[in-house]
């Protein structure tokens, strides 16, 4: 393949094939495995989309139960990780909280061989809710919680630990929506460094991983907890308004608006954002989607930008009793489903990837001894 010498960060390059997603694909948008993301985040639980993208057809009841039950029962954390994770201190960024788990899991539970990869994927969905949440309640008050619940989805068990209480169905189905948008996209970043891991023979948690590690980076994941950021310096829409149009004027970066792929609309920006409305609702808080809109309508009529998916999952996120802090984590909740998937896919068909450079150093130049120097 002939790779054009400027084009920076790989844009627009082909980097290999994938039956998961398509991203932006005209008459399309973004599908799963051929299911529009509307249609899954409206009719599906996020379990029924991880099994999809896992084992590639939607599943049926029995499937489904059977699945829902084996990640009920693989919530509990192993004592030497509870004792990693209570060496981590209050200060530690949630998600190198993930990233360690992970790694340490990979320790306590290796995967033998390819035969593992499915038991792998499915326990570290299980296991990630869990693992944050424990973490975060022993950094800050001490307490060793009991990471089981009885809630039989990912999204009411999270909720569940993370307030102590049982969640609402709205609330349940709200963190359940924004997981399904979350849960696959293409050769992004992390998944691609996933892929990359993987195509060198690694194990699964090696390339979760790695996963993890690249959607740390703020030009990756983040975005959703820059965004909340933003929207709460302002006290009212106007003030809002006026304070990203000074933004605008000082050429400051406005997160969780457009997208490296998408040119027009993120086709999972409107279904967030309409959870993100009927959560205020509930909550009798219209402030705070009232400023979330505003920044909207401006970014869109002085830059024709538009929200991405992490811009109004942040206001959903709040009205859920979410830290900010744990909002990027969340998306690696969701996102393990894809990461494992496409570790999958690569494994069935590997070959190493390693691309070629453009070599912009000195050169050939003789050696000199460090006295002719």
């Amino acid at each position: 393949m002939s790779i054009s010498t400027n084009t920076a960060g790989l844009a627009g390059i082909v980097a290999g094939q994938t039956a998961l997603s398509t991203v932006g694909k005209e008459g399309a948008g973004l599908t799963y495995r051929g299911y529009s993301i509307e249609d899954l985040a409206e009719h599906a639980i996020f379990e029924e989309v991880a099994w999809l993208l896992l084992y590639g057809e939607l599943p049926k009841q029995l499937e489904l139960d059977a699945f829902l039950a084996r990640l009920q029962s693989q919530r509990g954390l192993p004592a030497q990780l509870k004792a990693v994770l209570a060496q981590l201190p209050e200060s530690a960024h949630p998600m190198d909280v993930l990233r360690t788990a992970c790694s340490a899991l990979g320790c306590l539970e290796p995967e033998h061989s390819a035969a593992d990869q499915f038991r792998v994927a499915e326990r570290l969905l299980a296991i990630f809710p869990s693992a944050l949440a424990y973490w975060h309640h022993f950094a800050r008050s001490g307490n060793r919680i009991d990471t089981e619940s009885p809630e039989p989805t990912m999204a009411g068990h999270f909720l569940h630990l993370l307030h102590g209480v049982q969640p609402s169905a709205e609330h349940r189905r709200a963190l359940d929506a924004s997981f399904t948008l979350y849960a696959e996209h293409e050769f992004n970043a992390s998944t691609f460094a996933a892929r990359v891991t993987a195509s060198t023979l690694s194990d699964m948690y090696s390339a979760i991983t790695s996963g993890i590690g690249t959607l740390r980076g703020p030009l990756h994941g983040g975005a959703n907890e820059q965004a909340m950021e933003l929207i709460e310096r302002f006290t009212d829409p106007d003030h809002a308004e006026q304070g990203v149009l000074t933004a605008l004027s000082r050429k400051e970066k406005i997160m969780g608006f457009g997208h490296r792929v998408y040119r027009d609309r993120d086709p999972r920006s409107d279904v967030i954002k309409e959870w993100s409305r009927r959560l205020s609702q509930a909550a009798g808080d219209a402030q705070l989607f009232a400023i979330s809109e505003r920044i909207e309508q401006v970014l869109r009529r002085e830059k024709k930008l538009f929200p991405n998916l992490d811009f109004y999952a942040a206001s959903a996120y709040r009205f859920l009793g979410i830290p900010t802090l744990l909002f990027t984590p969340l998306f690696v909740f969701a996102r393990t489903a894809g990461w494992a998937a496409h570790v999958i896919e690569q494994r069935a068909d590997n070959r190493l990837i390693r691309p070629t450079a453009d070599y912009i150093g000195p050169s050939t130049r003789p050696f000199r001894p460090i006295v002719q120097r």
